[in-house]
């Protein structure tokens, strides 16, 4: 028998760990190793999939705002600047907390883009998700939305991206009507979809005399939700020095009652009663702010009614991210 030539191997092209596209967990690994994805540069996709990153925000301007846009507000929006400016053809990058049908970001006929927050990420590290899809709608066609893909690891974030000399100015609004350039004319199933939007949406606005506080109606009470940079622990301590000394409240018939964690943040929740609407709590908030930033100047240790007083919250406390 005649003997078996043996076989060369084209050299395949070396690829940098940045070039390397994400494929199915048993397919050969493009890098040409010949081991299967998940064996090789899949190891590093996959930790970056199941490793969450606590604070996704953390050092964009408006972080604070940026947890309450994702997890508190439903209808808003934020003008966005990022590095180097605009890229040709595209005349505004908007953020939006929801976009229509849950796109993860759309690409107007215009060439505007706006990035929906509100959407599920398929890792543990929002902000990479979110700067991978606004990259795709930079060059996406105008006219289509953009679908949301799992990011390849070690790809940029929003911090790479965004200016980070730039504002953070929400603009709530009190529907979906930034979904369509004129509402007004829109087609009837567009809005017949406004209104079902519209109905479903918890009427909020956000306070302007202290940062990240947003204030919203419910058909019982009506609720302070106020995002804080602090430390938790911190915040938590200075909380129970003002809750133990009866001075944690926003005025008659208003109540603390708790705080929840978000995105690394800590966020107090005021009760208010039903006819307190968001003006009537601007000059609370702003004096509260004052007795805060004292109690969170103090180190002294807690007394047992300021321990008891932190028991409670933290017994109040939840964790939504």
């Amino acid at each position: 028998m005649a003997k078996k030539r043996p076989q060369t191997k084209a050299k395949r092209p070396q690829l940098s760990d940045e070039e390397i596209p994400v494929v199915g967990a048993r397919e050969p690994c493009p890098c040409g190793s010949g081991r299967r994805y998940k064996a090789c540069h899949g190891r590093a996709a996959a930790q970056a999939v199941t490793e969450l990153v606590h604070r996704p925000f953390e050092g964009l301007p408006g972080e604070c705002d940026w947890v309450a846009l994702r997890e508190l507000v439903p209808a808003a929006t934020v003008e966005l600047s990022l590095k180097g400016g605009l890229p040709e053809g595209v005349p505004s990058v908007t953020l939006a907390t929801v976009l229509p049908m849950a796109w993860p970001a759309l690409r107007r006929d215009d060439g505007s883009v706006l990035l929906g927050l509100q959407n599920d990420t398929a890792s543990g590290d929002i902000s990479r998700d979110l700067a991978d899809t606004l990259q795709q709608a930079l060059t996406a066609q105008p006219g289509t939305p953009v679908q949301g893909r799992r990011a390849p690891a070690g790809g940029p974030r929003l911090q790479d991206l965004l200016d980070p000399e730039g504002t953070f100015e929400p603009v709530v609004h009190p529907g979906f009507e930034f979904w369509v350039p004129d509402a007004e004319n829109a087609t009837p199933e567009v809005t017949a979809s406004l209104e079902r939007a519209n109905a479903a949406a918890i009427p909020t606005v956000r306070l302007t005399g202290v940062d990240a506080a947003y204030w919203c109606e419910t058909p019982e009470k009506n609720h302070l939700r106020w995002v804080m940079p602090h430390p938790e622990e911190q915040l938590l301590d200075a909380l129970a020095r003002l809750h133990a000394a009866g001075k944690s409240s926003l005025g008659e018939g208003t109540r603390l009652v708790g705080s929840f964690r978000a995105h690394g943040l800590t966020v107090p929740v005021w009760d208010l009663p039903s006819g307190v609407g968001a003006e009537d709590v601007e000059k609370p908030a702003a004096e509260f702010a004052e007795r805060l930033a004292a109690a969170l100047a103090t180190d002294a240790p807690l007394t047992p009614d300021e321990r008891r007083a932190r028991g409670g919250l933290t017994n109040r406390q939840v964790t939504l991210s």
